[in-house]
């Protein structure tokens, strides 16, 4: 399964990952590698909970 990260950078500084394809699969950090991290994490963890 391939999924896409979408990641934005805010006015304040912090970075948005988001994974459209998994309902709820946004966060935040405080760095674009620490956003991408955390959304990756996240995304397994929500996909394991399906199984």
């Amino acid at each position: 399964m391939t999924l896409a990260i979408e990641i934005e950078q805010e006015k304040d500084g912090r970075w948005i990952a988001e994974i459209r394809q998994i309902p709820g699969a946004m966060v935040y950090g405080r760095t674009r590698e620490e956003a991408v991290s955390r959304v990756e994490a996240l995304a397994l963890r929500v996909l394991a909970e399906r199984r």
